[in-house]
């Protein structure tokens, strides 16, 4: 087989990345068509921008789903004779190196591909269980004030203190991880989800005991099984479990990320809870986590996801940096930062093995930053 010129590799791609092309094309037909019944979410496409950011977005999650599909290689093996090759270079076997090979003889395209599922499958999550962190603590803390306000900001100021890089870094540095702190955060962060579920439902039905018993306790059951699967891989079904450089990763994305997600939530209670609807549900005798839930948090809610999408892009460069640095992951590991690092080394000579990555992490990050823009733009129009 021939080489492929620069044409003929974009046509490839672009042929390999055809289920991406559907999912896309399905998503923003029905999203255009139903957009004045989807809230925010619809809004997005009266925005050039917000269509822009969505849809790089939308490109590398769907790249992300369907990985399997889409790469040409096995990421992790290595052919012979492909070591630093160009893009478009043949196999002897038949195909090509799309993007070339890497200094292991690995396909630079399938690596860049499947490396989007390693970041999207930690960032997002890890950044919802924050958020989830933040809510519970930071809610109670803006309303009720006094000691609990000044004890928990104390305790995120505290940890605020440190530089975010140099406490990820520290977090996941094998030292640290040998301790086990790793381990007994998850214990404690990974409850939360749990409280705030619970807490939500509660304040609701509050006044309807059987269906409050029945929605707990279905929470509880539900909850204390994810629990046990991801913080301590104990899952007694054997369905939910975390790889241990995985979990450490998430964590760490947690802790480094909750407490600024509370001094937002907090900002935001401390101005929401002067307005009128507010004192309108004490007048009702409403309680204290109904009015914070149900009154005060969907009327933050813009701000909140303009800072969950933004905190997702920070997410994504701390994991880039930390594969970079050979932290958190396994080292063979198709992860942006990871592929990033190897190819820097052989830049000058071969670039095309730290390029594709370096714009894929890009591209990720920039339509994160243009989503919550856009978002911000028509949130400020309600």
């Amino acid at each position: 087989m021939e080489d492929l010129s620069w044409g003929g590799i974009l046509v490839g791609m672009a042929v390999q990345f055809i289920p991406v092309w559907v999912a896309m094309a399905v998503v923003y037909t029905g999203s255009i068509i139903y957009k004045r019944k989807l809230g925010l979410y619809g809004k997005l496409f009266d925005s050039p921008i917000g269509m822009f950011g969505l849809g790089l977005v939308l490109f590398w999650v769907f790249s992300a789903f369907f990985a399997d599909m889409i790469i040409t290689h096995d990421p992790l093996t290595q052919v012979s004779g492909m070591k630093n090759k160009v893009p478009g270079t043949a196999l002897r076997d038949g195909g090509h190196y799309l993007l070339g090979g890497d200094n292991l003889a690995r396909d630079v395209f399938s690596r860049m591909v499947m490396g989007a599922r390693d970041v999207l499958k930690i960032a997002p999550a890890a950044t919802l269980f924050a958020y989830m962190v933040g809510i519970t603590l930071g809610l109670p803390a803006g309303y009720r004030g006094g000691k609990l306000d000044t004890s928990l900001s104390f305790i995120a100021n505290l940890v605020l203190a440190f530089p975010v890089i140099l406490l990820f870094y520290l977090l996941v540095t094998p030292e640290i991880v040998n301790t086990g702190i790793p381990l007994y955060l998850a214990a404690v962060l990974f409850l939360f989800p749990i409280v705030f579920v619970v807490i939500l439902l509660n304040s609701k039905y509050y006044t309807q005991v059987a269906k409050r018993n029945l929605y707990v306790g279905i929470a509880l059951v539900i909850g204390l099984w994810v629990y046990l699967g991801l913080a301590f891989d104990a899952d007694p079904l054997g369905v939910i479990s975390m790889e241990p450089n995985i979990l450490i990763v998430f964590v760490s994305v947690v802790f480094v990320n909750a407490p600024t997600v509370f001094r937002v939530v907090r900002g935001l209670v401390l101005d929401i809870k002067t307005r009128d609807y507010v004192a309108a549900g004490q007048t009702r005798g409403e309680g204290q986590w109904y009015i914070m839930l149900w009154e005060i948090l969907p009327n933050a809610r813009g701000p909140l996801i303009v800072d969950f999408c933004l905190r997702i892009g920070y997410t994504t460069i701390l994991l880039g940096t930390l594969g970079f640095f050979g932290l958190g992951v396994s080292p063979e590991s198709p992860d942006w930062g990871s592929t990033i690092n190897q190819g820097r080394q052989l830049m000058s000579v071969y670039p095309h093995a730290a390029l594709a990555p370096a714009l894929a992490l890009m591209s990720l990050v920039l339509g994160l930053n243009l989503l919550a823009d856009a978002l911000r733009e028509q949130s400020l129009k309600d």
